[in-house]
């Protein structure tokens, strides 16, 4: 049995990821923010956590972690004449320096775990410009560079760092993005398999990088979208 940590474990991606992790006996410890859960929902230990406070506690946490999700999420598209610089600074600090500060409060946990890895997550906009998506690309397109960053600082602590990057996922994050079925097949046919991701879908590559099956995989960021980042549409 292995101990994770998934920050952002209350719906979406980060729901289905605990639920995944769980599911094959392991202990999972999820965070949430807004929407509450009770305690050991489906196996899951969930603990409140404001990542954007600066004296947050992880005393629930075991010594030994095994795995770290940080997934908070957040969707704000709006045309580049309508953005502030407020807007970039605290998607970079949910995004960005969230996952700093977790990953430096529990690096001795995994550490000590021997083996371990650490999953972020990332957008396919990154490497693709879209419109109106200047804000998440500009936080997820430094996620990528940390986690490229850090898969070589903590390679001989033997802890390896990845990244998905999805595409347009069914998740409640998205709602507004696919309230009709006429937004829903609209946006099925930008990808080259004519469907929107699930959540299960990303959650099961999140899965992948965190085992042993992984164990020789850092440094990547792997795109989950439905062959819109390789395949011409």
């Amino acid at each position: 049995m292995k101990n994770y940590l998934v920050v952002g474990a209350s719906s979406g991606i980060g729901k289905a990821l605990a639920q995944n992790l769980s599911s094959s006996n392991n202990q999972v410890f999820g965070t949430y923010f807004q929407t509450e859960i009770s305690n050991n929902e489906n196996g899951i230990q969930y603990t409140a956590l404001n990542v954007l406070e600066d004296d947050f506690s992880l005393d629930f946490l075991p010594d030994q972690l095994h795995g770290l999700v940080y997934c908070p999420g957040t969707i704000d598209l709006k045309p580049f004449q309508r953005t502030k610089p407020e807007d970039y600074r605290s998607d970079f600090e949910l995004q960005v320096v969230g996952a700093v500060k977790i990953i430096q409060a529990v690096f001795p946990r995994l550490k000590t775990a021997g083996q371990s890895a650490i999953v972020l997550f990332s957008t396919v906009a990154v490497q693709h410009g879209f419109n109106f998506h200047s804000i998440v690309s500009t936080s997820k397109g430094a996620l990528e560079g940390l986690t490229r960053s850090l898969a070589a600082e903590l390679a001989p602590y033997q802890i390896r760092v990845n990244a998905v990057a999805p595409s347009l996922t069914d998740t409640p994050l998205a709602h507004n993005l696919l309230n009709s079925e006429k937004k829903r097949k609209a946006n099925a046919d930008r990808h080259p398999l004519k469907r929107i991701g699930t959540a299960n879908d990303i959650a099961a590559a999140a899965a992948y990088l965190l085992s042993d099956q992984a164990e020789w995989m850092t440094g990547q960021v792997l795109g989950i979208d439905g062959g819109k980042s390789a395949i011409a549409s």
